[in-house]
């Protein structure tokens, strides 16, 4: 924060007559007066103080991934990371959710958490379970509307089950990137209204990567969300591996905040995914492993590979 100006005293010179204007020298008034004029005079003279400048807040690091690293990966990735990802939902692609009933262990260990949940592809809100082709929009509208509800209720539950206090962020995981349809839109509202019900927080995870929509025209997903969801207040964990500004596979005493993510309003940046997607990777190619995954620093027989985020503190969802 900038200090704020301090305002020079105007002074006037005045010549001996001037001075002869004022009290008495040996009244308590008189020296008071005195004192004062010198004191601002040495203000004029010396000029405004000196603050010390406040540094940048620092940000921190934390992985996350899909399945349970396993109990005896914590200490190592601990060394690492202070925050790690933690499913509510079975992860996309996934039928089992292999991190229930592990929040504790992770608490112990000083872990802040990123808690997500499995969104919809834009295919499955699309589709419509009626064979009337009369308002086709506000049917879609309204069943996805219904379907991000009934998703924040289980959302909801599962964090209240796995012992997550009230007011923590839940992500929702959207995959897919560019525009989205009006109906993703829909379930978006939905789903952070209702979340808000229940006393918790919505959070949505998505790219922060430009999409090309054609004749120059570019898009990137975090913000088409932000321009659609309203006065609802959304947490924004976004994904860019582009090199730059990704600095690769790397894990920095001084990690790159969010903001340098291209997307200055986000919370949480991931940065480096497994495995190495290469179109946008080539450039920082050098600092993965030949296989193409990311592990932590101490996972000499490469046995977890993760993704690395970077987050404005160490407990980006507040669910310690």
């Amino acid at each position: 924060m900038t200090a704020p100006p301090i305002l020079k005293p105007r002074v006037e010179l005045r010549g001996r007559s001037s001075l002869a204007a004022f009290p008495d020298p040996k009244s308590s008034t008189t020296q008071c007066l005195r004192a004062a004029f010198l004191f601002l005079f040495s203000l004029f003279l010396v000029g405004p103080a000196s603050f010390p400048q406040t540094s940048a807040p620092r940000a921190h690091l934390g992985f996350d991934r899909n399945d349970y690293p396993g109990d005896a990966a914590l200490p190592i990735l601990r060394k690492s990371f202070s925050f790690t990802s933690y499913w509510l939902s079975p992860p996309p692609g996934e039928k089992a959710n292999t991190w229930n009933g592990k929040r504790e262990l992770l608490r112990s260990l000083g872990f802040g958490f990123l808690l997500l949940y499995r969104g919809p592809q834009i295919s499955e809100l699309q589709q419509i379970w009626s064979e009337s082709r009369f308002n086709r929009s506000d049917r879609l509208k309204a069943q996805a509307a219904k379907r991000g509800t009934g998703d924040a209720r289980a959302a909801a539950a599962a964090a209240k089950k796995e012992g997550f206090p009230s007011h923590t962020v839940i992500f929702l995981d959207i995959e897919e990137g560019g525009r989205l349809p009006a109906v993703y839109h829909s379930y978006l509202r939905a789903w952070a209204g209702q979340l808000a019900r229940a006393n918790y927080r919505a959070g949505v995870y998505c790219s922060g990567m430009p999409v090309s929509e054609g004749r120059g025209a570019t898009i990137i997903t975090a913000d088409d969300i932000r321009n659609n969801i309203g006065s609802r207040g959304l947490v924004y964990w976004v994904y860019n591996d582009a090199c730059p500004p990704s600095p690769g596979c790397v894990v920095p005493q001084n990690p790159p905040p969010p903001s340098k993510s291209g997307i200055p309003y986000a919370t949480v940046w991931q940065f480096a995914q497994s495995p190495r997607r290469k179109e946008f990777s080539a450039r920082c190619a050098s600092t993965y492993p030949a296989d193409g995954n990311c592990y932590a620093p101490g996972d000499t027989a490469r046995s977890w590979f993760l993704d690395i985020n970077s987050a404005d503190c160490t407990d980006p969802s507040h669910g310690k």
